[in-house]
């Protein structure tokens, strides 16, 4: 099967070993090209707490986690052809054999049992965790709150009326 060029640059962009900057307009693919470099990343062996994913929203991390549970789910269950044909789409580069088809199984499991958890999350979430983790480091009292979106509209009707006001 010939793949397009835009295919084989999402395969090229989900190859573990490489660094990758991944930036395209929405429905291009950013999802599925970040969950495969996962599956890649668990199928090479990476542990499920060593990996940590962010996204901008909680609805892109939580749509990335349910892709990527839902694939290693379905793992679980396919004859071993198909499982094959499916780790050889991802792009991994060596050949393909018993201990990978055994390995892609249990990823699931691992990814679930994973102490902590598998890490998928948003980038204000990540911040806040090192924020409460190293508060007196970050210079940051250690019962701070994090705004929500409407004290936060709030907070800013206050300042444009203080400016407006002159104040």
């Amino acid at each position: 099967m010939k793949l397009s060029d835009a295919s084989l640059r999402q395969i090229e962009a989900a190859h573990p070993g490489r660094s990758t900057w991944l930036a395209a307009n929405a429905g291009s693919g950013k999802t599925r090209v970040l969950t495969d470099r996962v599956a890649r990343l668990l199928l090479d062996g990476v542990m499920p707490q060593n990996i940590l994913c962010l996204t901008y929203t909680k609805a892109a991390a939580s749509e990335m986690q349910n892709r990527l549970f839902k694939r290693l789910g379905r793992w679980t269950m396919l004859d071993d052809v198909t499982l094959l044909e499916e780790l050889a789409a991802l792009g991994v580069e060596r050949d393909l054999g018993p201990d990978d088809i055994d390995r892609a199984r249990t990823l699931f499991a691992r990814a679930v049992e994973a102490p902590g958890g598998l890490k998928i999350q948003t980038i204000h979430s990540f911040c806040a965790a090192i924020l409460r983790r190293f508060p007196l480091e970050a210079g940051v009292n250690p019962q701070f709150v994090e705004i929500d979106e409407r004290a936060q509209n709030l907070l800013l009707d206050e300042v444009v009326e203080a400016i407006a006001d002159g104040q």
